[in-house]
């Protein structure tokens, strides 16, 4: 990737803003509820010592950047459809950690 497509990805992907964040707010609620997560800061939600699950905004909406393993995954999270999704397969990781 040039340097100029970097500077450009950098600009159109950037973390979720405290107004895009609100459009999540009932998202943040569902997750706040689940244990094993801790909310550092708003949005920002931490597993054991790791940070495991934050937000970012771009030209296709909103999404979610989640640690399931070693690296981070993305979801669109810009529905209620794509937002129960992230709940299930974060709700999984959780449960699957604890077996």
């Amino acid at each position: 990737m040039s340097f100029e497509a970097i500077g450009s990805y950098r600009r159109a992907v950037r973390h979720a803003t405290p107004a895009a964040l609100d459009e999540l707010e009932s998202l943040l609620v569902r997750l706040r509820q689940l244990d094993g997560l801790t909310e550092k800061k708003r949005g920002l939600f931490y597993r054991r010592s790791k940070a495991f699950l934050h937000f970012h905004e771009d030209p296709s909406g909103l999404h979610a950047d989640v640690r399931l393993s070693t690296d981070f995954e993305r979801f669109r999270v810009q529905t209620r459809a794509e937002q129960d999704e992230l709940v299930l397969v974060i709700t999984r990781t959780l449960d699957g950690a604890r077996t």
